[in-house]
């Protein structure tokens, strides 16, 4: 089992799974800086899913039916603004309702456009590439973890880097943490706290959409049914216990990321049930998550004795 972990493939496996987790918690982050919690994620990542293999199949390309699903996950935060924001609806039932919608309608969809019952095994889909860096490949052990990787692996890094700039060396990042942090205050100095928390929403979304297009379209070749299997409930997990920011989601992600090549690693050897094996990654959450506020409670604990 050991051996199995301390290899280059692990670690190449535990980036590569990770990497749909983390769009969806910088997706999370940014909503949540602007006061709403996007539960939709996991809605809006498995429509996403299925949106790229339907228009890289239509376009019989990777680049437009990426930036086509970008825009799908944009207008499904739209979507979830305008339900949220213009017609007060409860942000938490609004999320239910766009995830109980994709979990139908994807098959709906995939049904009506191709024939197919739950596996688009008849779309002929166009994946995103993998990148090989020529310097780096050549590093041993470093070289095959990184070299290979898809592009939108690479891409996840430089989204980290991107939504930190934008969240605190902007104005519009500080506009978004003055909404989330007090909206009446922000309003008061003459900040549209719903515009911002609209952008806010729609970026969640096309973060978000990036994930489940990767699911797809790089993670695996084709759109199965339920395939984001809770993949932006664990993103909403790493958020919160990363601070939702971005390098603190990225560490956490890479720890979910971590867990799930972990349980394909034990069940690829059968070292546990089958059934067990699927529990790891949400274990990994759970406990994760008590960890995370147990200690926050400590923290409090103290600053209030203080």
């Amino acid at each position: 089992m050991l051996e199995s972990i301390l290899t280059p493939s692990f670690f190449s496996s535990v980036l590569r799974a990770a990497t749909p987790i983390l769009y969806a918690t910088l997706a999370s982050g940014v909503a949540s800086k602007a006061g709403i919690t996007n539960m939709a994620l996991e809605g809006i990542m498995l429509f996403s899913a299925l949106f790229g293999v339907i228009f890289s199949s239509l376009t019989q390309s990777a680049l437009i039916g990426l930036l086509l699903t970008i825009l799908c996950g944009a207008l499904l935060g739209m979507f979830l603004a305008f339900f949220v924001l213009n017609l007060k609806t409860d942000e938490i039932l609004a999320a239910i309702a766009i995830n109980l919608m994709a979990t139908g309608g994807t098959v709906l969809i995939l049904l009506a456009f191709s024939g197919d019952r739950g596996v688009s095994s008849s779309v002929q889909s166009v994946a995103t590439p993998t990148v090989t860096i020529p310097i780096i490949k050549d590093i041993p052990f470093i070289g095959e973890v990184l070299s290979g990787q898809n592009v939108l692996t690479w891409l996840s890094l430089l989204a980290v880097v991107v939504m930190h700039l934008l969240l605190y060396k902007t104005p519009l990042g500080l506009n978004i943490r003055s909404v989330g942090e007090n909206k009446n205050a922000a309003e008061s100095v003459g900040i549209n706290s719903r515009r911002v928390q609209y952008i806010a929403l729609i970026l969640s979304g096309a973060l978000t959409s990036i994930g489940g297009f990767f699911l797809s379209g790089g993670y695996m070749n084709s759109f199965t049914k339920d395939m984001s299997s809770g993949r932006g409930f664990i993103a909403l997990a790493a958020a919160s216990m990363g601070g939702n920011t971005p390098i603190g989601g990225f560490l956490v992600s890479l720890l979910f990321g971590f867990a799930q090549a972990l349980a394909n690693i034990m069940q690829l050897k059968s070292f546990l049930s089958y059934e067990f094996v699927l529990m790891v990654p949400y274990l990994t959450t759970l406990i994760g998550l008590g960890i995370y506020y147990y200690s926050q409670k400590k923290k409090r604990e103290r600053l209030s004795g203080k």
